[in-house]
């Protein structure tokens, strides 16, 4: 089983958007691209709204029975480990191991020792094609590199084969995550990453490592971005390198976590695809939830209210919603309006507050990242909530579709 070349995880807190979701892919084939749309979920989220992985696959065979998608798709058991994995087997043939909890936690001195004199060959000045200068590598930092790496990877390892004796070999699709983590990855760790991956026998289609710069939840990417354009076009290099030296599945791939709405790195992603001919698998969870929140509000009426009251609620609770999100989120709390003012907003300025359109002088990325951990809200708010998707459905599915395909797809992929 092999996932194309251009995949795209859209998350789905709700199970309720997959047609609108899937229409942003059929619009980018009908401009000459093929993406794998990719349905992920993971245990938290089903926690919070008190689902099972199997509604994932049902809105993902539901959707593409009904637009008739002719193309491969995957259910993605998002960021699982060894203690949940075995509730997604069924349902799932995407698979992301979560390992960010064992990076820097030290594997055995003998593993270590044996990891360094394995690749000891590498010693010297290294040279990667699409990498300005040679990396150098000496048996001290091999060893700091498995120190802080291979108890993670070896924790990958046992995950893997758990899914693979359940699921068979080359019956699912196994992503490496990595990103959730203080520090980088340099490029030469991620070099002896892959080569720890391929020891395991983990036939690692996508890897998601950790990049320099905020990655927030549902906003732009705060950063460097030439310094991330350098780590991404090293990462990009790297990974062709060692699928040749490790014997690696020939479409690994990187894969960028927390990836919606982080426009003003795209064009610098889109440029070195093209570059290095490379594939990407990007992650956009949220994106897709703040849509039906904008959608509810553009209906107005009952979709407005629900809105208000979902902000309302969420302003109250700001720090139950917030800390569990305290690494990916930055939100201003003296620059958040109160519900008192919120309440007085026609539907056009709800939506612009909200949609994420940094031109307009509406946007307030604080109400967008409070609202982006508001779900559990929804959530609770149980059939009032999914009501109300069914009953503006088509006005919701446009800003869904429209925000993919325009906002995402786009300057990624087409322009």
């Amino acid at each position: 089983m092999e996932i194309g070349k251009y995949s795209f995880g859209i998350g789905d807190r709700f199970a309720y958007q997959g047609k609108a979701q899937l229409q942003a892919m059929i619009r980018a084939k009908q401009a000459g691209i093929d993406i794998t749309p990719v349905w992920n979920k993971s245990h938290r989220e089903h926690t919070i709204t008190k689902t099972s992985p199997d509604s994932v696959r049902k809105e993902a065979n539901k959707a593409v029975e009904k637009l008739g998608w002719q193309g491969d798709y995957f259910v993605d058991a998002d960021h699982i480990n060894l203690s949940n994995v075995d509730s997604f087997v069924g349902s799932s043939d995407f698979f992301t191991l979560d390992v960010a909890d064992y990076i820097s936690k030290k594997a055995d001195d003998l593993w270590i020792e044996d990891f360094v004199q394995k690749y000891k060959r590498y010693t010297g000045r290294l040279n990667i094609d699409g990498i300005d200068k040679p990396v150098e590598i000496n048996e001290n930092l091999i060893r700091k590199i498995a120190s802080k790496v291979l108890l993670a990877v070896i924790e990958a390892g046992k995950i893997y084969r758990r899914i693979e004796s359940a699921k068979g070999k080359c019956n699912f699709v196994a992503e490496v995550s990595m990103d959730e983590t203080a520090l980088p990855q340099s490029p030469v760790e991620m070099f002896f990453i892959l080569a720890a991956i391929a020891d395991q026998g983990i036939a690692a289609q996508t890897i998601a490592p950790k990049f320099t710069g905020r990655f927030n939840k549902g906003v732009d990417y705060v950063g460097d971005v030439a310094q991330f354009e350098k780590e991404f076009n090293d990462d990009l290099a790297v990974i062709a390198f060692a699928i040749k030296e490790f014997s690696l599945p020939k479409n690994l791939k990187l894969s960028v976590h927390s990836g919606s709405d982080k426009f003003s790195i795209y064009g610098t992603m889109n440029k070195a695809l093209k570059k290095f001919d490379a594939g990407l698998h990007i992650k956009t969870a949220g994106t897709t939830w703040l849509e039906e929140v904008v959608g509810l509000a553009t209906a107005g009426g009952e979709g407005l209210d629900i809105a208000k009251e979902i902000y309302t609620r969420a302003y109250d609770r700001f720090d139950e919603l917030c800390v569990p999100y305290s690494t990916v989120i930055d939100i201003d709390w003296g620059k958040l309006p109160s519900p008192e003012i919120v309440a007085d907003w026609d539907s056009q300025k709800f939506a612009n507050v909200l949609r994420h359109d940094q031109t307009c002088s509406d946007y307030d990325s604080n109400v967008r990242q409070l609202l982006h951990v508001g779900y559990k809200v929804a959530a609770e708010m149980g059939q009032m909530y999914l009501d109300a998707l069914a009953k503006y459905e088509n006005v919701i599915g446009e800003c869904v579709t429209e925000n993919i395909f325009q906002r995402h797809i786009k300057p990624l992929f087409i322009e």
